[in-house]
């Protein structure tokens, strides 16, 4: 985190992560982790759509600049806040800034409430004791208190454990908002807390159950993969970071596979377009989403080409890295 990011946590600006209500620094920013993650893993490339490598792009309609998409990865990785000033300058003339969802204390209040069973229900009571035991032993490095941890629902499990526990709770989506907002850009949400949480809410419970599974038994190497993901993010090569996501998709059953795409991705990916849309017709518009979103036909760099759309790649969005715009 570099000294503008500290400045702007400590001014209270109102993107700070919350630590009310019981929810520390690290657990406000492991819930926020795991939302903001929740389709990383879980894209699948699509055949013919293979040559669109950059990670970010500029955006143009009728000859006009019309804002940027960047492909974010949910990371607190001080690699991924060390941003160029010709970057940020791009960021600064823009008058939106839009993001998969305002990371505001409200929000992370509500996302708590849904991760979570009401008073009197236990995961225990859901997965079994022995299922309960393994599970507590791999959120161990998680930190989380143990009345968080009983009362889960197994998709918040499953999902907590598919990311590496939270060290500072500062993501860099956090820290592009924060960003855009010190710079006096208006920061919106381009979808709601209960859109993006509705396929996990409404995943089949023997699926939720299966993947959690999965997910204890491959607890030991998330950080390895998560390392591996950032590592081909940095190399500004959307087909790499792609091919790394084929690989784990492979890992789940095909159902799960085919829910995730259909319900976590493309799904998502035409509402989050319909908000961008909204937003491009009379301002200028810096939209930053993960990195996954943009692949596919169905993926977010299509849907804006169909719409009359040119996008254009751009050079790698951090100091001293790869400037391929392929």
């Amino acid at each position: 985190m570099d000294s503008a990011d500290k400045a702007c946590q400590n001014k209270g600006m109102r993107f700070k992560i919350p630590c009310k209500k019981g929810l520390s620094l690290k657990l406000a920013g492991l819930i926020l982790g795991l939302l903001l993650s929740l389709p990383a893993a879980m894209v699948q490339a699509e055949p013919g759509q293979e040559t669109d490598h950059a990670l970010f792009w500029s955006i143009q309609k009728n000859g006009l600049p019309a804002g940027y998409l960047l492909g974010t990865i949910h990371s607190e990785d001080p690699r991924v806040l060390e941003f160029s000033e010709e970057f940020l300058d791009k960021l600064r003339t823009n008058e939106v800034f839009a993001l998969e969802m305002v990371p505001d204390s409200n929000m992370l209040e509500r996302l708590a409430g849904y991760m979570y069973y009401p008073p009197g229900q236990s995961l225990e009571s859901v997965i079994g004791s022995d299922c309960y035991a393994a599970l507590e032993a791999a959120l161990s490095a998680y930190h989380v208190p143990a009345e968080f941890v009983s009362r889960m629902k197994p998709w918040a499990a499953m999902m907590t454990l598919s990311t590496p526990p939270a060290q500072t709770g500062f993501f860099m989506d956090l820290s592009l908002s924060l960003r855009a907002s010190g710079n006096g850009l208006e920061v919106v949400g381009l979808e709601t807390l209960e859109q993006q949480l509705a396929f996990l809410e409404n995943m089949p419970m023997p699926m939720q159950l299966s993947l959690l599974d999965q997910a204890i038994a491959e607890a030991g190497q998330v950080i390895e993969v998560h390392d591996q993901m950032v590592d081909a993010y940095l190399e500004n090569d959307l087909q790499a970071l792609q091919k790394l996501s084929d690989e784990q998709l492979q890992t789940v059953s095909q159902g799960a596979g085919d829910y995730f795409v259909a319900e976590g991705i493309h799904a998502r990916n035409h509402r989050m377009a319909e908000t961008l849309l909204h937003q491009l017709e009379n301002k200028t518009v810096f939209a930053a989403v993960g990195a996954l979103h943009l692949a596919g036909e169905e993926g977010l760099l299509n849907i804006l080409r169909r719409e009359g759309f040119v996008l254009s790649p751009q050079g790698s969005p951090f100091s001293g890295m790869p400037i391929s715009s392929r």
